[in-house]
């Protein structure tokens, strides 16, 4: 795992280590950095773990550097690859507040590194935050949201069987639900995820899209950000386009709200690896193909072996 030696403030947020800055103040949501002591560990907002040097005096590659005055000595070490896929499940309640240039960068870069046919790296990605563009179009996208929620939680039956008992998996996600649209317009960002076409439109077209917010999505996790592939700009794309003045030769892919989580993130809980992957033809085990220890199964979602048609996603 990377790991870096940070000099930072009592009152920093815990990001500040894992960008080598000082002096940062705390971010709202973020729990404060403890002074602990030697060879103590702290688990940050599940983005990583401080190690407490603890020492006046710490020791890096042959350099001698002396504590401050309110500062602590901490070796950042962030979360790997694999356990950030492990963990990056749809967020859909946001605390309050911005994302920084310089994280919203560092997320679009890391999408940025996503492979694309031939290389042609033709996505595009439209940010909405608070200009005039911006919020006249979350505001458009907020009354769909709301539109496309109350079918789907009609449709699939949010309010009988287990929907209608609280604290069970489909109450909780109609809860998240509800507030997802309900306050869509105060999402921090938006992105839609587009598509430069340079052929005719085809079923394949997603494969240079899809990558990029699979790694937007990753990054946002890992500086403790959380956001959700939706598709429910489709109903108000044609108004999206005039607002946003996005060219008719664009397709608009996904729609992507990002924030700060205002629960928590991972793991996240699929079917068992044994149902999904198949050897040497289809339906044929493969006999490897087996979970972690201790990985924990989904409940929801369609029965198994249900080849239905799934509704438009959000």
């Amino acid at each position: 795992m990377p790991s870096f030696l940070a000099r930072i403030s009592k009152a920093a947020s815990p990001e500040a280590a894992g960008r080598g800055r000082t002096g940062l103040h705390q971010e709202e949501g973020i729990p404060q950095v403890r002074h602990g002591e030697a060879g103590e560990q702290q688990t940050i907002d599940g983005i990583g773990q401080l190690h407490i040097l603890g020492e006046d005096v710490v020791q890096e590659e042959g350099a001698v550097a002396k504590q401050r005055p309110g500062e602590i000595w901490v070796r950042w070490v962030a979360m790997d690859a694999l356990e950030a896929i492990a963990t990056t499940r749809a967020i859909r309640r946001y605390v309050p507040g911005p994302i920084p240039d310089e994280d919203l960068a560092q997320i679009l870069f890391a999408a940025s590194r996503a492979p694309s046919g031939s290389n042609r790296q033709a996505w595009r990605m439209v940010v909405m935050r608070d200009g005039p563009n911006a919020t006249q179009a979350k505001a458009l996208l907020g009354t769909a949201f709301r539109a496309n929620w109350n079918e789907k939680r009609a449709s699939d039956g949010y309010g009988r069987g287990s929907g209608a008992e609280a604290d069970t998996p489909k109450a909780r996600t109609a809860l998240a639900m509800q507030h997802f649209v309900d306050h869509f317009e105060e999402t921090p960002v938006v992105i839609l995820a587009c598509l430069e076409r340079y052929r005719d439109p085809n079923p394949y077209e997603g494969n240079s899209v899809y990558p990029a917010v699979q790694n937007l999505l990753l990054a946002a996790r890992v500086l403790g950000y959380g956001g959700v592939i939706t598709g429910w700009h489709a109903g108000v794309e044609t108004e999206l386009r005039t607002i946003l003045e996005i060219p008719d030769g664009v397709a608009i892919h996904a729609t992507i709200p990002l924030g700060r989580p205002m629960g928590s993130h991972g793991p996240v809980r699929r079917r068992p690896l044994g149902e999904l992957v198949f050897e040497d033809g289809w339906g044929q085990s493969a006999v490897w193909a087996v979970d972690p220890p201790g990985t924990r199964h989904a409940q929801a979602g369609p029965p198994r072996g249900s080849s239905t048609s799934l509704p438009r996603y959000a």
